[in-house]
């Protein structure tokens, strides 16, 4: 019988390893707040019909909420049973494990339910209602460990009519989210307990639909959010204000999560406000910080942008606009690279192994794009397979696309598809 030598074999596995790295995505836009995945062996192009449909689950239930994937679990929340609920499946069957329900459904003329996207951290899962219940429940089994009302026990606030709807951050000890209101936009909770340790008492803005992000400047660690008035950093083992630029503030609805990049801090949001991007500089006393521009090029509704090689990609539109382009900005000057309409609708994005998985809003369109800074070069389309049954109402698409351990995940209302999107 033929023998393959071991050093061959060895050879063999490291190259297969060394081209294929598949990535979690424990929380809302993935590893680093970022939308960027740093998977690879995934597909470079999709044939006509697209890439393989490997499972449909029917029992999401209303809601926005986005997957979190830890290696064969993926957590969501939906209605359910006539209750908001937090639930997971198995990433290779489709498969419920469990679902724990949390409260009664959150109810918008856009579509009710859960918007928030649940954060994995060291076996729990965390989750925010649309009602503002921030809960705490075991990963293996779904057992509920703890609950706290933002709305009510924080005496929460959000700015207009669409619920609580930011993903809570997990770092180290703490569970970071923005209750919003007169006690103090953000707030600080111990994860194992639920116990408040700190609120932004010199921040009392309204909470927007934003989720927050971390990062260091020079010495400090900071907390990044757009509150109702505006882009805020905070000290993140205090909560104590740092700075704040009204930049990006809309009186209706302010969504897109901040991009963090080289002491430098971009936000986007729509309704007519734009964009901008904020300088800040460490000093002995704290942050000072400086708007470097704003311009109306990169009005984001809220399907997200990415950040690629000093470039934003994203959509400029709002769910009515038929005029919606699809673009890609300079981000340190603030200046069109180009823009294009061959996606004749704005949605979301998420970024993977070297390409841009665009998910239209109106459709289900899917289009596999290579990011350039010269041009829209699209390499895959299909739609999903079906859309909900389910009664929108004035809502449409809005849950972002996931790409984990070589899979893409797609919702649309009670309907989630998992399709192969791997190279191997």
């Amino acid at each position: 019988m033929f023998r393959v030598p071991a050093f061959s074999l060895i050879c063999a596995s490291f190259l297969l390893v060394s081209y294929s790295i598949a990535e979690d995505w424990p929380q809302w836009r993935g590893q680093n707040r970022d939308n960027i995945s740093a998977e690879k062996g995934l597909l470079q192009s999709w044939p006509s019909e697209g890439p393989k449909l490997l499972w449909t689950f029917r029992d999401a239930g209303i809601g926005y909420s986005g997957p979190a994937v830890v290696g064969n679990n993926l957590f969501l929340m939906g209605v359910q049973n006539d209750s908001e609920s937090i639930f997971a499946l198995d990433t290779n069957t489709g498969k419920q494990l469990w679902s724990t329900p949390i409260g009664k459904p959150y109810p918008n003329k856009w579509g009710g339910g859960p918007r928030s996207t649940p954060s994995f951290d060291s076996g729990k899962v965390y989750g925010i209602s649309g009602d503002g219940d921030l809960i705490c429940v075991d990963a293996k089994s779904g057992k509920k460990e703890w609950l706290v009302s933002l709305a009510k026990e924080l005496e929460g606030k959000v700015m207009k009519i669409w619920g609580f709807s930011e993903s809570p951050l997990i770092d180290g000890n703490k569970v970071v989210c923005s209750p919003g209101g007169a006690k103090g936009s953000i707030a600080a909770l111990d994860k194992n307990t639920g116990k408040v340790l700190w609120r932004t008492t010199d921040i009392i803005d309204e909470a927007s639909y934003s989720s927050i992000i971390k990062a260091k400047v020079g010495k400090h660690d900071v907390y990044l959010q757009m509150t109702a008035g505006g882009l805020v950093g905070v000290d993140a083992n205090t909560g104590k204000k740092l700075f704040s630029e009204k930049v990006g503030v809309n009186g209706i609805a302010i969504i897109p999560t901040p991009i963090f990049h080289d002491n430098k801090v971009y936000v986007t949001s729509d309704y007519g406000t734009g964009c901008g991007l904020v300088s800040l500089t460490p000093n002995e006393s704290g942050i000072a910080s400086k708007i470097v521009y704003e311009n109306k090029l990169m009005q984001n509704h809220h399907g997200g942008v990415v950040l690629l090689d000093g470039h934003i990609y994203g959509a400029s539109g709002n769910c009515n606009d038929r005029a919606a382009r699809w673009k890609c900005q300079n981000m340190l000057t603030g200046e069109a690279k180009w823009e294009s309409e061959k996606l004749n609708q704005t949605g979301s994005l998420t970024f993977a192994g070297g390409r841009l998985y665009i998910y239209g809003q109106n459709d289900g369109t899917v289009v596999l794009v290579e990011p350039s800074t010269k041009e829209w070069i699209e390499t895959g389309r299909f739609k999903i397979p079906e859309t909900t049954k389910i009664e929108r109402q004035s809502g449409k698409i809005w849950t972002h696309p996931v790409v984990s351990n070589g899979k893409l995940f797609l919702r649309d209302f009670d309907l989630v598809f998992c399709f192969d999107v791997s190279s191997k």
